[in-house]
């Protein structure tokens, strides 16, 4: 299993509606987030500690939430906020 990021709960929903601009910031930023996590967790099916806390990015357009679960080798997507003005 490699890293990778998705979308959680309501995320994914609000995904369908933001904008293009504003989804392909989001995901260039998440894709920065788990190469980050792997270079950090190299061993990361074998992890057996606290997960890190996750954070808010802004991007253009607006911010996200997101959290990494080391063990599932993922980085979730758990809000994402356009300001559409």
């Amino acid at each position: 299993m490699s890293w990778k990021w998705e979308y959680a709960f309501g995320a994914e929903e609000t995904a369908r509606t933001a904008p293009a601009g504003f989804l392909a910031a989001v995901e260039r930023k998440a894709d920065e987030l788990v190469r980050a996590a792997e270079a950090l967790h190299v061993h990361g099916r074998a992890h057996d500690g606290v997960d890190p806390r996750g954070g808010d990015v802004t991007v253009p357009g607006g911010m996200f939430a997101y959290q990494v679960v080391v063990r599932s080798e993922r980085v979730y997507i758990v809000q994402i906020t356009y300001l559409s003005f």
